[in-house]
């Protein structure tokens, strides 16, 4: 979900290429958009999908099953690039779904600088930080109304 539609349930075309992005993501890495482990999200797909472009790892998440076909893994890591493009925090920084198309179908276009996506989250290596951090989520966000309460 877009930052702009989550946040202040504004929805525009560029909410959009934001599921786009994300879309693309989950298609060369193989993963969800979240990480579980042990019912605590750990990192998020497009926090992961940061990390390893800006450490210049953008190889290591590309899906295992894709490198087997005909695709090329500088096609993948264009997608990845373009993926990244798409989900930038602010809607005026994103592309046009037109420029996708275009990206997507030329090589020669040469890719803007990403930065940092939406919703980047700086991941804690201590797995009782972070949940203290989900449990005091989760008990700011449900009440004795919520849907599990009714069941």
């Amino acid at each position: 979900m877009a930052p702009e539609y989550a946040l202040n349930g504004q929805f525009s075309v560029k909410s959009d290429v934001f599921s786009f992005g994300v879309l693309i993501l989950e298609i060369i890495t193989g993963r969800n958009n979240h990480s579980f482990q042990n019912g605590v999200v750990i990192e998020d797909l497009l926090s992961h999908a940061w990390k390893c472009w800006k450490d210049g790892r953008a190889s290591s998440l590309t899906d295992s099953t894709l490198k087997d076909g005909s695709n090329s893994l500088r096609d993948m890591i264009r997608c990845i690039h373009i993926g990244l493009l798409c989900v930038q925090e602010e809607a005026s920084d994103r592309p046009t779904m037109a420029s996708v198309v275009l990206m997507l179908g030329s090589s020669s276009i040469t890719l803007a600088t990403s930065s940092e996506p939406a919703f980047f989250m700086h991941t804690s290596t201590n797995p009782n930080l972070q949940k203290s951090l989900f449990k005091d989520y989760t008990s700011t966000t449900t009440n004795s109304n919520s849907l599990e309460s009714k069941f």
